[in-house]
């Protein structure tokens, strides 16, 4: 099979992040110091060499990338500083692109303003909507008993909404999460089965045994639940700190969209009650990886933060000012101060929304998508590859 050359590819992969890769000679020591190196699974030097000679096509078919949990190795070693584990990252964001069908990915990647933009845009609106139908600020601040409850002494968080009833604020936001999450999930799906086209049918190298889909599936429950090719790089902090971030972002994830009338009431419950408890354990996973990032990122002595697209400090800073304005709302309302209660509510939500629309489907937070997704399609090529040394073993028999 032949494959056109695409001499701007590597021009293009500038843009998401690429620096020195050129100084790469294929040497092989990535390849071979790597610990998720196996048969078929070459990396990052099959990627680096496909990136350079300008296959795009071959690239788009490439799991690899995904496939590196970017322990830092590689770079470590290299002979020629070519740093291949920020490669490898670079053709994640680059592969993100590929797979959105909506160019938006593309977009936020390659532009700084179009991302702040979308951002902005999107936080004004929120605001705004907000401010239309927020109690009068004279009145919250000057008689703050009317929004607290006089059992528990908390604010009455439903109660933002003058005219409309505690149910009745909780089924807004809860529709706003759903046709969010509606959104959300319908570009993320469809960018997976670009994925799985541009991977598996579009790559005629391989032909998936039907059966290899049915006994391959728990891969996906099993990798997006433990991550475990993260316990294979030296540092252990770096798998605990993947595991608590995605862990901690899935139960909030079901918490807002699933479980929002559950734990969005009025009844401030006590600190050992299992509502709580969760909420506690996944803002602790989410502060750990948000302070473990951004101090990686600024003392720059471990090999994967020494280089940061500008996408990944946008993540941060939103996850954080998200986390943040969440941790503050809990405290607010447990102080019973409704007037910093219900601003932080609105800000926290103009942030929230905004960073779920882009990471989800289009930026960081599709890799916990993708890696998993990854992880499953290499099996089903795997089957591929075992069937033919079957064969062929038959064969010489």
């Amino acid at each position: 099979m032949t494959y056109r050359i695409d001499p701007n590819l590597k021009t293009d992969l500038k843009k998401y992040g690429a620096k020195d890769w050129n100084e790469c000679f294929h040497c092989g020591n990535c390849t071979a110091i790597c610990p998720l190196t196996e048969n078929n699974f070459l990396f990052p030097r099959k990627s680096i060499r496909q990136a350079q000679m300008g296959l795009k096509q071959k690239l788009s078919a490439n799991l690899d990338p995904w496939l590196c949990y970017f322990c830092g190795e590689c770079s470590t070693t290299c002979p020629r500083n070519a740093n291949p584990g920020e490669i490898m990252m670079t053709l994640r964001r680059y592969l993100t692109s590929v797979y959105d069908w909506t160019g938006l990915s593309k977009r936020f990647y390659t532009s700084k303003v179009w991302e702040i933009s979308f951002i902005v845009v999107f936080f004004v609106l929120i605001v705004a909507a907000f401010g239309i139908f927020l109690p009068p600020a004279a009145d919250i601040f000057s008689n703050p008993s009317n929004y607290i409850d006089p059992n528990s002494g908390g604010v009455l968080i439903n109660s933002l909404v003058p005219g409309l009833s505690n149910i009745q604020f909780v089924k807004v936001i809860e529709t706003g999460d759903l046709i969010m999450a509606a959104i959300v999930a319908t570009l993320l799906i469809s960018n997976i089965l670009r994925m799985f086209y541009f991977t598996i049918i579009k790559d005629k190298s391989v032909r998936v045994p039907f059966y290899a889909y049915f006994t391959e599936a728990w891969q996906l429950i099993f990798n997006f639940v433990s991550q475990p090719k993260f316990s294979k790089c030296d540092k252990k902090s770096y798998w605990l700190g993947h595991f608590l971030l995605m862990s901690g972002y899935t139960i909030m994830f079901i918490v807002i969209v699933g479980l929002l009338p559950r734990f969005q009431i009025e009844e401030v419950k006590p600190w050992y009650n299992w509502q709580r408890i969760l909420g506690y354990y996944a803002t602790f996973g989410l502060l750990f990886f948000i302070v473990y990032s951004i101090i990686g990122r600024i003392r720059k002595k471990e090999i994967k933060f020494k280089f940061s697209h500008e996408t990944d400090w946008l993540f941060l800073i939103m996850l954080g000012l998200t986390t943040i304005t969440g941790i503050l709302i809990h405290f607010f309302r447990i102080g019973g101060l409704p007037g910093a209660t219900y601003i932080l509510y609105v800000i926290h939500l103009a942030v929230l929304v905004p960073m779920i629309i882009i990471e989800v489907p289009f930026s960081k937070w599709s890799h916990l998508a993708y890696r998993p997704f990854a992880v499953y399609f290499s099996k089903l090529k795997k089957a591929w590859y075992k069937k033919q040394n079957h064969l062929e073993v038959s064969v010489a028999a």
